[in-house]
């Protein structure tokens, strides 16, 4: 009877130093790290306006309408860029669903960019990415969208051009990837600008 009041003993005191390590310490050594070597990650990567206002983060998409905005790609997560419902459509390259909302949205675009009948329309303009929470545009998608905001906001589209090259983001590693451009911070830089006369 002793062997075994040992051995429950000795299973409770495994369980409980189990508990503080892997409930208590190991997670504050990891917090702990990670807000001392990589603080802006560790919390969400936000983008805090001048009145610190948290105006977003750079990994989570938003939804831009106004003609003075570069618009984002579509999203298919919740009612939009909701990053509690992050996922893509599912649906396949044979769904009609699919085939009708992109012929939609190609119209859009071209209607909204002046774009011809003829142009060809990026694919990120018109298709969802896999976690419908992409912040990023390519640089393809954002040239064809430069006359409409340069216009709307009564900038050169040279000096939009250059706020745009300022905002993109390189191949990863340096080789993976394209390059892409960040639509929020991009549009909050924008907002910055001194407005024009």
């Amino acid at each position: 009877m002793k062997a075994f009041f040992s051995e429950i003993r000795a299973a409770v005191m495994s369980t409980l130093v189990l508990a503080l390590v892997c409930s208590g310490v190991y997670p504050l050594i990891v917090f702990g790290i990670s807000q001392a070597l990589f603080h802006d990650k560790a919390n969400g990567s936000l983008i805090v306006g001048k009145d610190g206002a948290v105006r977003g983060s750079k990994l989570i998409g938003q939804n831009f309408a106004a003609e003075k905005y570069f618009h984002s790609r579509p999203s298919a997560a919740g009612n939009g860029y909701d990053a509690t419902s992050s996922g893509g459509s599912n649906l396949g390259p044979t769904s009609r669903k699919l085939n009708d909302s992109i012929k939609d949205r190609i119209a859009a675009y071209r209607a909204e960019n002046g774009l011809k009948e003829t142009d060809t329309v990026p694919a990120d303009a018109v298709t969802a990415s896999g976690s419908g929470l992409d912040p990023h545009i390519g640089l393809r998608n954002a040239e064809l969208q430069l006359a409409r905001v340069a216009k709307a906001r009564g900038i050169s589209e040279d000096k939009l051009r250059d706020v745009v090259t300022q905002h993109t983001d390189g191949r990863d590693l340096g080789v993976f990837g394209d390059p892409g451009v960040n639509v929020l911070e991009l549009n909050l830089a924008l907002d910055s600008l001194e407005p024009q006369p």
